[in-house]
């Protein structure tokens, strides 16, 4: 009895263990290794390994002596699971009255990999009020204003450094007037080279190339600030987040504080673009706090993922998001292909006050 007593408790013993193993990639925060390769990058992952966690419980249970760590196992995809499909059943709520729509378009063309003619072709089908393109030089954006036959959009681009794709271009409807443009920086000096042609008189109005030279922002990448015109009080943000590269976990979490401190402000804000980040990160998550939200979670949209678009829809992560502060309400989210880049284009509706 002695005996079949301590067997029966090493196995609940090792099936705990066991269970803490598999839930280290799955839930890293728990242990404090969210921010440690290569938990950050699996994370992004989360959905699809409750899947595969979920198939391993169900095999286990083949074996009569794995069945309590089996057990444990599918109750860790089963609670994982309830706590991600809220993300793709949430139900937009009817705009409140006293607001009105706005529409915002997010196209990553890695550094003018994309389709410059596809990307003029969703914009003139869709009409977005704003367009964020991150990785886009001038070059690539005017090459999409071209194809544009006559769309009236201003276009803008900020770079934060030499690097190709630390570029974030914009186009901005003509119909939210005369807004302005600029960008949070560091000190200038701290950049020793700049881009030919870049530096123009008047940058920061309609008709400028580029708000300024190369320089560095608070964010590694560069983040264009649009305000005024028929904005009024709201403040629209093109950004792209640095990504959680094994090397550079710190500078990945240190973009997200800025987007943290947009948050935490008073201006009611829109911010869109590649975040390189998705819902199940804790320092997203920390990000948005409780003044934010992503749009694509907020209308049953969580699991549409948008790269990498060479893969089946089934093994994406989303990690370009429309994100809005309080006050603005979250209407509707689409992701499209665009030939030649690795994202999904986003395409977010939200209702914003008059």
């Amino acid at each position: 009895m002695d005996t079949d007593m301590a067997w029966n408790v090493r196995r609940v013993v090792l099936s705990v263990l066991f269970l803490l193993i598999v839930a280290l990639p799955l839930y890293p925060e728990l242990y404090g290794l969210d921010e440690v390769t290569p938990f950050t990058q699996l994370v992004a992952f989360r959905p699809q390994l409750l899947v595969l966690a979920g198939v391993l419980g169900v095999v286990m249970l083949l074996r009569w002596n794995w069945r309590i760590a089996a057990c444990l196992v599918i109750l860790l995809a089963l609670t994982g699971g309830a706590l991600t499909v809220p993300r793709d059943l949430s139900d937009p709520e009817p705009p409140p009255a006293g607001t009105r729509e706005l529409t915002v378009l997010v196209a990553n063309v890695i550094g003018g990999g994309a389709d410059a003619g596809e990307v003029a072709k969703l914009i003139r089908e869709t009409r977005p009020d704003l367009v964020s393109l991150p990785e886009a030089q001038v070059d690539v954006r005017q090459d999409i204003q071209a194809h544009l036959q006559g769309v009236s959009y201003y276009g803008y681009t900020q770079q934060a450094n030499a690097a190709v794709e630390s570029a974030t271009s914009v186009l901005v409807s003509a119909t939210l007037g005369n807004v302005k443009f600029d960008a949070e920086k560091l000190d200038t000096g701290k950049v020793s080279s700049e881009q030919p042609g870049t530096a123009k008189p008047g940058a920061g109005e309609p008709g400028a190339e580029t708000i300024g030279p190369v320089q560095q922002t608070t964010t590694q990448f560069g983040h264009i600030v649009v305000t005024g015109g028929n904005l009024g009080k709201l403040r629209l943000i093109a950004y792209h987040g640095y990504p959680p590269l094994p090397s550079a976990v710190t500078t990945w979490k240190q973009d997200l504080l800025v987007l943290k401190d947009w948050c935490a402000g008073d201006e009611p804000t829109i911010v869109a673009g590649d975040f390189n980040a998705t819902t199940d990160h804790a320092d997203f998550r920390s990000a948005l706090g409780s003044h934010c939200k992503s749009v694509a979670p907020s209308v049953g949209a969580g699991l549409q993922g948008t790269w990498p678009a060479d893969r089946p829809a089934v093994f994406r992560t989303q990690i370009d998001h429309v994100v809005v502060t309080e006050k603005i309400h979250p209407g509707k989210f689409r992701t499209y292909e665009i030939e030649g880049s690795d994202h999904r284009a986003v395409l977010a509706t939200v209702a914003v006050p008059k």
